[in-house]
């Protein structure tokens, strides 16, 4: 009979860390978005050691949305560094394992607390919210460590 090793995920806390939109061409941007706007977003996900057991991974999300027409006008900019305090307790010291954890189960937990935040700030800013399709990360974290 073989024991099946187990870890333990906590998120202690959520917090935003860092957020800003700009609106650099109002009041003429808010017509532009009428016109089906370039979107395109960024996301990079860090993680750091807080002592033993906890860590901080942080999500960061940034979009823009630009005129098809005229791809030198921005019609807004928006970045949002969202991020977590974990607590991952494991039974066995496999890097790998508390890597994946860390770049693929704390992220999934966070994105939809930061997506949330992108849609109200960009309604905010007087735009239609911008929803984002769900990311999965298993399949991000298998792209970025492919060589």
């Amino acid at each position: 009979m073989t024991q099946e090793k187990s870890t333990k995920l906590i998120l202690n806390n959520q917090y935003v860390k860092d957020l800003s939109f700009e609106n650099p061409n109002s009041p003429m941007s808010i017509s532009k978005i009428a016109n089906n706007p370039q979107i395109n977003f960024n996301i990079d996900i860090n993680a750091g050691k807080l002592n033993d057991t906890s860590y901080e991974v942080v999500l960061t999300i940034s979009a823009d949305a630009k005129d098809k027409e005229d791809e030198k006008f921005l019609i807004f900019l928006t970045e949002l560094k969202f991020a977590g305090l974990f607590t991952v307790k494991a039974e066995s010291s496999d890097e790998e394992e508390l890597k994946r954890i860390l770049l693929i189960d704390c992220p999934t937990l966070l994105f939809p607390f930061a997506r949330r935040i992108i849609a109200d700030t960009t309604r905010e800013g007087g735009f239609p919210p911008l929803m984002m399709e769900p990311i999965n990360f298993a399949d991000l974290y298998s792209q970025n460590t492919k060589h």
